[in-house]
Parts: structure tokens; sequence; C-alpha cells
């Protein structure tokens, strides 16, 4: 995936200026950066649900806008921040929601392979039947999660996955987000705030200040002090950081 030269203005505020990435197929990138830096954005643009002012987006050769919306839902997923867990589905029922690109509703022998195989690949199995609401928050977001697998793309977008999730929900996510990369074979791009979790389990990091592309490379260049610092205007403590005890693979 190439994002070059992505422009995005709100009336005569530019939020987003001149954002040229090249994102690594196969890998975990986290687009990390303080509040208000254009992260999740710049998601927004990529997955086209916010409109860009200038800029293109260019997915497999071929640009973004050259792809119907049911072609696009086939080759990329995302899953945004607030979702509607007080919807009276089923976990299954949601995960089945992930095959609509490709059934249009009407469940197929297939689809139904690939709904257990994203229930059980999350460890939900023993949990399909039980309704949203009646779900802790770590296993809520393992059900989305399993939607998107359920919809099996190359390219996963996860907008704060680890959002109200406790340090034991949390890496367990991060843990299954590397494995979606690593195991799978998918090209995760994640809006993350925690810099922790992004030097642990991030394969490649972009970081964002005031709407622009502060700094990108490989995770080990990215998390310096000088970086870091440079970007959230803040003293950082290198060791302490890197010195915390989440970066658990398994």
């Amino acid at each position: 995936m190439k994002i070059k030269n992505l422009i995005k203005r709100y009336g005569k505020q530019t939020v987003i200026e001149d954002v040229s990435i090249s994102i690594p197929k196969g890998q975990v990138t986290s687009f990390i950066g303080p509040n208000g830096a254009g992260k999740s954005t710049v998601l927004g643009m990529v997955t086209r649900l916010v409109e860009r002012d200038s800029g293109e987006v260019i997915l497999d050769g071929v640009v973004l806008e050259s792809y119907k919306s049911n072609e696009l839902a086939k080759k990329l997923a995302i899953l945004k921040q607030s979702n509607h867990h007080y919807l009276k589905l089923t976990i299954r029922e949601l995960v089945s929601f992930g095959r609509f690109p490709h059934s249009a509703g009407r469940l197929t022998a297939e689809d139904q392979k690939h709904i257990d195989e994203a229930i059980r690949y999350m460890e939900l199995t023993d949990l399909e039947d039980k309704y949203l609401d009646e779900l802790s928050g770590g296993q809520r977001q393992r059900a989305y999660i399993a939607m998107v697998i359920a919809q099996d793309t190359e390219y996963v977008l996860l907008d704060e996955p680890l959002n109200n999730l406790d340090m034991h929900h949390s890496v367990k996510m991060m843990q299954v987000i590397r494995r979606l990369a690593h195991e799978l074979g998918k090209t995760v791009i994640i809006v993350m705030h925690d810099i922790n979790f992004a030097s642990c389990y991030s394969d490649y990091i972009v970081a964002f200040k005031k709407g622009h592309v502060a700094a990108a490379g490989k995770t080990e260049e990215i998390i310096q002090k000088h970086v870091l610092e440079e970007i959230y205007e803040m003293e950082f403590d290198i060791h302490q950081l890197k010195g915390q005890n989440i970066c658990v693979y398994y």
C-alpha cells in the first residue's frame, strides 16, 4: 500500500498535510503520535470513510477510487473505535457480517467455514451463542476481531483496538494482532496511543505530529529517545519504556 501526498481540510484548517507513506506487506504497522496528530483521519482516508481533498492511495498497484465498494471490502477491512455492542446479536451473528462482501447475506457452506475458523481462531467457540451485551469488554473486542478475520481481507485496519481493555486483555489482543500478520499473512495497520505496546508488537511505526509524518521506519528506529521526545515534546526514559514486561509473543 502506498499513500501519496494526502491532504485533508476542514474549512480553512488543514488537518492532514502532504502525508506520504509506504506500508510494508505482511507486517504490523502502528500509527502513533499525540492526540489530534491525524492518525485516525489518515486511516479513514485510506478506507474511503473520510473524503480527502487531494492525494491518492494505491492498493496493490491500483488507485483506491478504481475499486467498487464490494471489491474493496474483499481487500480491506476496518474496525473503528465505536462499535454498537448494545445490538441484540450473538457472537456468531456478528462474525457472520464479515462474510457480507462475499455472500450478500446468503451464507454458503464456504462462508460458514470462514465463520467457524474465525470464531475458533479468537477462542470464542464456547461463547458463540452469547449476546454482545452479555460479554466483557475483552470478549467483545475479540468478537469484532473475529468478524474482521471472517471477512478474509489481505489488509486489516484497526482504530484504537485496545480502547477500554485492561493490561491483560491488551496483551492478549496485541498477540492476536501480531499473529494476524505473522501467521495469516495479513497487512495490519493500527492506530495506537500506547507507545509501550507499539514498541513491543509493531514491525514498523509511522509517527504523526500536527498532521504531518514526523518519522517512519522500523520499530527500533522510531523507539529512540530523541525521536519520541521530538514527536511528543516531553522527556522519555527509554530504558524504562523498553524494560516494561509486556513483550510476550507466545
